[in-house]
């Protein structure tokens, strides 16, 4: 599927059940997004963090929801303890299947994003290990010096904002060079193909989750 179609369809997805009351479609929704992330066969450990991760907060949101409302309303707590895992699966269904660089170049070719704003925010996610590395260089250069940075130090991560700061003004340059300005036509070496198939799947999921949310109890 087009990855802007994919992203398309799970923002719709989010936009549905954040709006309604019904279990039995988060349920569906759940079980459609597992079973299609073990058809991309995701890694087991990745799987497990999955459902582990969003797990406190879910039972939080429940115990709130059904112990300590005024309704005591078992119903909608277990609405919203779903509606966690929804956004969990279905936003791994994405991430877990599309690499960025593809997202990018589908939403600046396919959705008409300019290509100035896409490839920057790409370069913000890829940014990302950067920031990690850098904060491990300055903490080892702080221990060669006999000073211990801790992880919550102000000092460590205000370093690492400035190294940052730098290396984004460089990162600025480079896409100016290389010419990602708005208002200017680019051609593109990957094309991201946009086919009937995609439009056929994104239209179809979208009335079969209304024929559910409408159909099923």
């Amino acid at each position: 599927m087009n990855p802007s179609f994919k992203l398309l369809l799970v923002l719709i997805i989010a936009l549905e059940v954040s709006f309604t009351r019904h279990l039995t479609i988060n349920l569906v929704l759940i079980a459609v997004a597992i079973i299609y992330l073990l058809t991309k066969r995701i890694r087991p450990r990745l799987f497990s963090w999955l459902f582990l991760m969003p797990l406190f907060p879910a039972v939080a949101v429940f115990i709130t929801i059904a112990w300590f409302s005024p309704g005591h309303d078992y119903f909608y707590a277990w609405v919203l303890f779903s509606r966690i895992y929804v956004y969990v699966f279905t936003g791994a269904a994405i991430t877990q299947t599309t690499s960025p660089l593809e997202l990018t170049r589908s939403l600046e070719q396919n959705l008409h994003l300019p290509s100035k704003f896409a490839y920057g925010t790409l370069a913000a996610v890829n940014l990302i290990p950067r920031i990690k590395m850098t904060v491990k260089t300055i903490r080892a250069a702080g221990q060669m010096r006999g000073i211990y940075l801790s992880w919550w130090s102000p000092t460590l991560y205000f370093k690492a904002i400035l190294h940052d700061i730098t290396w984004s003004d460089q990162l600025a340059q480079a896409m100016e060079s290389h010419g990602y300005v708005e208002d200017r036509a680019r051609t593109s070496v990957h094309q991201i193909a946009l086919t009937t198939r995609d439009w056929s799947i994104l239209i179809i999921s979208v009335i079969l989750i209304q024929i559910i949310t409408f159909a099923l109890p």
